[in-house]
């Protein structure tokens, strides 16, 4: 149990007896002492009391003496409250004895099913396609590490009208070649010759859309060649997903057509529930609440006249997928902040339809633009869109550059997993650091700086803890945390809100909250690493201050983990 969850159990015992029933304490950290609760204030009003005497009495009540050495009543009705080193020393040692840093899996464990990266077949992933593969990576790996059952889900786009000219176009070139071409990665290239092509040549034009005919009828031969273009567009993701670090695998592929033989059956389903509706042009549902700017009501479109089925319908089929069939009752959609309307939309059918009711939730993980120096979308220099790949490998060769400077003894090797875990690290951290609903400008010298708000920093942080018990040849081992020095004081209590932290980020997902702790837990380590001597101290304080070293290290290296980011024992 986290400091802040002990503290705010004492108090609202206290505060129910007051108020003869239940009162949540809102304890929060302060400026003024360790914690502050202002639940006071809010309850003068219904007690019709003076908020100063409430929270005098509270404290007269509550149980605190083992936990506290201050606990003062200030201004109109705060308590603040002073945390005894004692109690933040046995705290301390409990979470630093625990593989899990204190952070119990959750009690009500769910299945989650992460929709995140969703790049398109025979297109190359581009600068655009980060954030959603970033942040879902962390959201995967934070609801792992918290006992979920986590099913991720990588929407392709590997279905629909451009696959008709795709395919002519495969078979222009021939098998072989098209096979070659695809395979070293050059996936704009074909799409784009696909493209002109079909712009340019009616008769191209034509044998495109007959293809398409023939793919969605289910002819052998087309859906071979599909799959010969899926198959290895997904081989270029999986090396994209290495390089980046994240946890996609094949396994994780459920493209559009994955959902191809639900797509009847949910529209006749729609019918039956009288939700469909025949606009003249397509069959659609319109959900309440959404209307255009001319104030007509806002359709998401089933079925189109000539058969085929609009994203809405994949989409729809997808949630009744995942509640039904999987047993999913959270569903995350990692997808950028311009298509939260359509989300809200297929979320409000779903509901109307019974696919979504409690305790299953739909929540659209919205996030902005990643923009270039001038405040506008990134782009290359030539004003077309920055390679995923392109934008790794300057970024590993930037780290490496740094490494060089900073530690020219490590060998090349050692420079290698320095530079990738550093470069990836910055990019990752650039964009998880940052409240994700706000777009950021990226900036190569900020984010590969050795100070502020950065992975490097972070990581650097690590490092010289480790490099603590490399100089003195020794290994942590167990010892009691005892807190004396103020600074050890402060850093306990950044240690302690660990848990906290992370279970806050479970709900919300805003991994800026738990990149900036870790960005505090640093400096405040920093600070103590300044004022209280380690390796000189004397043999009791030097075990114990060896022992915080060691938890901190932990701590920083688990929170960077559930981040994507690595942290090197040396840099």
């Amino acid at each position: 149990m986290s400091l802040e969850k002990l503290l705010a159990d004492r108090l609202a015992q206290a505060f129910a007896a007051v108020a003869c029933g239940p009162v949540d304490p809102v304890v929060r950290r302060s400026q003024h002492a360790d914690f502050q609760s202002d639940a006071a204030l809010p309850l003068a009003r219904r007690l019709g009391r003076p908020p100063r005497d409430i929270a005098i009495e509270v404290v007269g009540r509550a149980e605190l003496a083992d936990l506290c050495t201050a606990v003062e009543v200030s201004g109109p009705g705060f308590i603040n409250l002073t945390v005894a080193d004692p109690a933040l020393g046995s705290l301390l040692s409990t979470m630093a004895a625990d593989t899990r840093l204190g952070v119990a899996p959750s009690a009500i464990p769910a299945t989650v099913v992460v929709d995140y990266s969703a790049p398109n077949v025979a297109k190359e992933m581009h600068v655009g396609h980060l954030r959603s593969t970033v942040i879902g990576d962390a959201a995967v790996r934070l609801l792992e590490w918290l006992g979920h059952r986590v099913i991720k889900a990588n929407h392709l786009g590997d279905w629909g009208t451009p696959f008709g000219m795709l395919i002519e176009h495969l078979l222009d070139l021939g098998e072989s070649e098209a096979a070659h071409e695809l395979s070293v990665g050059d996936l704009d290239s074909f799409y784009k010759a696909a493209r002109v092509k079909f712009d340019a040549d009616d008769a191209f034009k034509q044998r495109a859309r007959l293809r398409v005919v023939a793919l969605q009828s289910g002819d052998e031969q087309t859906l071979r060649l599909w799959r010969m273009l899926v198959a290895e567009s997904e081989k270029y993701f999986l090396t994209v997903y290495d390089q980046l670090g994240v946890l996609l695998t094949d396994k994780d592929f459920y493209g559009e057509s994955y959902y191809n033989d639900m797509l009847a059956p949910v529209t006749d389903e729609l019918d039956r529930l009288g939700l469909l509706r025949d606009s003249g042009d397509a069959a659609c549902v319109f959900p309440d609440g959404f209307t255009g700017r001319d104030g007509q009501p806002l359709p998401i479109i089933v079925r189109k006249r000539d058969g085929g089925y609009g994203y809405g319908a994949t989409d729809l089929a997808a949630i009744r997928h995942r509640t039904r069939d999987l047993g999913a009752t959270r569903l995350l959609y990692v997808v950028g902040l311009p298509q939260r309307q359509h989300f809200e939309m297929v979320f409000a059918v779903a509901r109307q339809a019974g696919w979504l009711h409690p305790p299953a939730v739909a929540e659209h993980i919205g996030f902005g633009s990643i923009l270039g120096p001038d405040g506008k979308m990134l782009r290359s220099r030539a004003g077309g869109s920055i390679k995923l790949v392109g934008l790794l490998d300057e970024a590993v060769t930037r780290a490496a550059e740094l490494a060089r400077q900073k530690n020219p003894d490590l060998p090349d090797a050692a420079i290698a997993e320095v530079a990738r875990a550093v470069g990836i690290g910055a990019i990752k951290y650039a964009d998880l650091s940052t409240d994700r609903i706000k777009d950021y400008v990226f900036d190569w010298q900020r984010m590969l700086s050795l100070d502020g708000n950065t992975a490097p920093y972070l990581q650097y942080a690590h490092a010289r803890i480790r490099s603590i018990f490399r100089r003195a040849g020794i290994e942590p081992t167990g010892t009691p945390i005892v807190v004396m020095h103020p600074a050890e004081h402060a850093l306990a209590l950044e240690l302690a809100n660990f848990g906290a932290v992370v279970t806050g980020v479970e709900q919300t997902l805003e991994f800026h909250r738990l990149a900036g702790y870790l960005h505090t837990l640093a400096t405040t380590f920093s600070g103590f690493y300044e004022h209280c001597p380690v390796l000189r101290a004397e043999d009791e304080v030097r075990d114990s201050r060896l022992a915080l070293c060691d938890l901190t290290a932990r701590v920083l290296r688990q929170g960077l983990h559930l981040l994507g980011i690595a942290t090197p024992d040396r840099m």
